[in-house]
């Protein structure tokens, strides 16, 4: 399987775990859970990631922290530098796959719109 069809597939399992729990249980999101789509860079106009979590302050310490190999541990990309909140897994989820496709400048320019100095806004949202 391609790295694209696993990440599809993982992208799958990661919606229909939150979207239609097997066993409300086990896990059931609150109405009041919400997801975020976040950009981290390496330096300012250096390299970008774009994910989608629903704890935004624990998955970024994960990436600052290199928890889990892959493309932010290997290029140090450990700065937020942007983030929007969504109620729903599935709007999260689907604004991330659109940002994906974006060319590098629409990204760059969203980024400038909000952080014109590409702070690091982990600490402020990791703040008590």
């Amino acid at each position: 399987m391609s790295s694209w069809g696993r990440r599809a597939k993982a992208r799958h399992l990661f919606a229909a775990r939150f979207a239609r729990p097997q066993d409300p249980g086990r896990y059931a999101p609150s109405m009041s859970e919400h997801f975020y789509v976040y950009i981290l860079a390496s330096k300012r106009n250096g390299t970008l990631y774009i994910g989608v979590t629903n704890d935004l302050v624990r998955r970024v310490f994960e990436h600052r922290q290199g928890a889990v190999p892959g493309f932010t541990k290997r290029y140090r990309v450990h700065s937020l530098v942007y983030f929007e909140q969504f109620d729903n897994v599935t709007a999260a989820i689907q604004r991330e796959k659109t940002m994906k496709f974006w060319s590098r400048q629409w990204k760059v320019n969203k980024i400038e719109e909000g952080n014109p100095t590409w702070r690091d806004l982990y600490e402020e949202i990791a703040a008590p």
